[in-house]
């Protein structure tokens, strides 16, 4: 079975869930969508929606279930952060940083940068495929409070799940153009993403290619005619 098949099984089977087992099942798949990605919140969503269109949901009932589902599941990649902890991440990064063009100072500016706005980071990354299920762990290697974490994680899924059901509830049989519309969407994203990395890659080579531009006529300097070697 290849990996396509296996994706569409585990898709079919949250829906099946949903349709079947209502409420619990919603909480049971949020809660897994946040730890296991392949089940894409714009497909299971959007199909409450059109279910609270025949009756059988709310819409409000999908926000807060959505939401707490997603919270419980967000707790999971906060305490492996947690764990983690910046201690073990230092290390890594003086052991294997290198091999990704990171360094100590990197991780010190990653962490400001979160301490500064991790709360806006949390809720708006909610909101954002492909970041949603990763956001949690620097929250808990910053060791953000975890009654701030809580309230923006609720407050981010809760309108996530809000707008997917809404979209659902109101397109009803064809709430799958949700998901067509959000894969879009997420190729923006991705797209943006491959070409942050991309410049980041390209701004530290040439960085250590001045640096050793630099270091080389500095050298060169120092080295007069007729100098003993």
């Amino acid at each position: 079975m290849g990996l396509s098949e296996i994706l569409d099984t585990i898709l079919a089977w949250a829906q099946s869930l949903i349709s079947t087992a209502g409420y619990p099942g919603l909480f049971f798949v949020m809660f897994l969508e946040n730890v296991c990605p392949p089940i894409p919140s714009e497909v299971v969503l959007p199909l409450a929606g059109s279910l609270a269109s025949e009756g059988r949901f709310s819409l409000v009932g999908i926000t807060l279930v959505g939401a707490a589902g997603s919270v419980v599941g967000a707790l999971v990649f906060y305490g492996l952060g947690h764990l983690l902890g910046e201690a073990r991440i230092r290390q890594l990064v003086r052991r294997y940083g290198r091999w990704l063009m990171l360094g100590e100072e990197d991780l010190d500016k990653a962490l400001a940068w979160f301490n500064r706005y991790g709360e806006k980071v949390i809720f708006f990354g909610r909101m954002v495929p492909i970041v949603r299920s990763l956001v949690s762990i620097p929250a808990g290697i910053a060791r953000m409070g975890m009654g701030r974490f809580l309230i923006y994680t609720a407050l981010g899924t809760a309108l996530w799940s809000f707008v997917l059901a809404l979209a659902g509830y109101l397109l009803g049989h064809s709430w799958p153009l949700v998901s067509e519309w959000i894969g879009r969407y997420e190729k923006v994203i991705l797209a943006l993403v491959v070409l942050a990395v991309a410049l980041f890659v390209a701004r530290r080579l040439w960085g250590r290619r001045k640096s050793s531009k630099v270091a080389v006529g500095v050298s060169s300097e120092g080295s007069t005619p007729g100098s003993p070697s």
